[in-house]
């Protein structure tokens, strides 16, 4: 939808292809469908959720056994993001590095993107 001939709509790390494909395994899915929803005190938030039926209209990214998924309404949002998947002492889980992000809030998990331009 929203794709450059030759260019993958986001980007994974190693570390989250593994973690990707490790998820896929363990669930039994085809792969994670990623898209955003309003919410969270920065107006968005990101989603991942298994998927068991791939969508046409998704954007798809395959990398070492990984499969991502972009909803179609995400598209726009996601484009050019870098996913990856880090582990701390504290917490572990997957990153977004979205040039599409004007603003975030503490803890990362909400967003906010530039405003359309009239």
């Amino acid at each position: 939808m929203f794709s450059i001939p030759g260019k993958q709509a986001v980007t994974l790390t190693p570390a989250a292809a593994k973690q990707i494909a490790r998820l896929m395994q363990k669930q039994d899915s085809k792969g994670l469908r990623i898209g955003v929803k309003k919410g969270g005190c920065a107006g968005m938030e990101y989603t991942m959720d298994y998927v068991s039926d791939i969508n046409p209209m998704d954007e798809t990214v395959e990398q070492d056994g990984a499969r991502v998924m972009i909803a179609p309404m995400a598209q726009m949002f996601l484009f050019g993001t870098e996913i990856d998947y880090e582990t701390g002492l504290i917490e572990s889980g997957f990153k977004f590095r979205n040039p599409n992000v004007v603003d975030a809030c503490g803890c990362g998990e909400s967003i906010k993107f530039r405003e359309a331009e009239a």
